[in-house]
């Protein structure tokens, strides 16, 4: 079996900042990382192939140059292959022009029985690029997984509800995206990060996906964002001290000075 994994690097949402005057993130000097529901992603995958030593594990990516170091840590991790989808007219793309240059890619890799994802990524928090990737590969997709079973020509998911889960049996190839309660992701080896400079990435600009300029990045990006920002900061708290009866009575009386009583 042949599993592939969509997997992204971006900023540590600790150290995230906007720009007051364009409105966008500051990425200058703000540490990467790989996207959080991407790693139980790729952990998913791993643990199948810890019972299934014949599995390829293989991710893809789409991104900047520098986007390589975070393959190497999925490789570090134990992913075998890894795919960099990465040129200047990829750039500026909104999830819709972003998942056709994905689904490009994964055509090209060929022979993916199952294609996993994380729920979403943490820069822009839209689920919507893994569902999109399925839609263009006409196969069917199954969100917010937090259990699965992998058998030979279909997989038998738990997915997550507010109130609970259903049980979905879906056929392969299919496409599944990940919670953080599917698994706890591991750490990299020491062995596997001397083997994953070993390793070759393959990079794939919009020629080898065979996409035109125009079907790529901005040029196919109709969303567009009026603005980001910052929520202003919120006011200092008030603690209260005293016995029950004495804070309830100034929290009334605080209330009612605010005129919400």
């Amino acid at each position: 079996m042949k599993i592939l994994v969509c997997v992204k690097q971006v900023p540590d949402t600790n150290e995230v900042k906007i720009d007051p005057v364009k409105g966008t993130l500051i990425r200058d000097g703000v540490p990467s990382i790989l996207n959080p529901d991407d790693a139980n992603a790729l952990e998913a995958a791993l643990s199948y192939k810890d019972d299934n030593p014949d599995t390829v594990v293989a991710v893809i990516t789409m991104g900047p140059p520098q986007s390589n170091y975070m393959l190497r840590e999925c490789m570090a991790m134990g992913a075998d292959e890894a795919y960099l989808l990465s040129d200047r007219v990829f750039g500026g793309a909104d999830t819709c022009a972003t998942s056709t240059t994905i689904a490009a890619g994964i055509k090209k890799v060929e022979g993916v029985d199952v294609i996993f994802a994380g729920r979403q990524a943490i820069d822009g928090d839209t689920a919507q690029v893994g569902p999109q990737v399925a839609q263009r590969l006409g196969m069917p997709v199954v969100t917010y997984v937090q259990d699965i079973k992998l058998l030979e020509s279909k997989a038998i998911v738990q997915r997550q509800m507010e109130d609970g889960y259903e049980e979905i049996e879906v056929k392969t190839p299919c496409l599944l995206t990940a919670v953080k309660e599917l698994n706890e992701p591991r750490y990299m080896s020491i062995g596997g990060i001397m083997e994953a400079y070993d390793k070759k990435i393959i990079v794939w600009n919009h020629e080898d996906v065979e996409l035109s300029p125009k079907d790529c990045g901005l040029n196919a990006s109709p969303t567009q964002v009026f603005r980001s920002f910052t929520p202003p900061a919120k006011g200092k708290g008030e603690m209260f001290s005293g016995s029950v009866q004495e804070m309830s009575t100034t929290l009334i009386q605080r209330l009612k000075e605010k005129h919400y009583l």
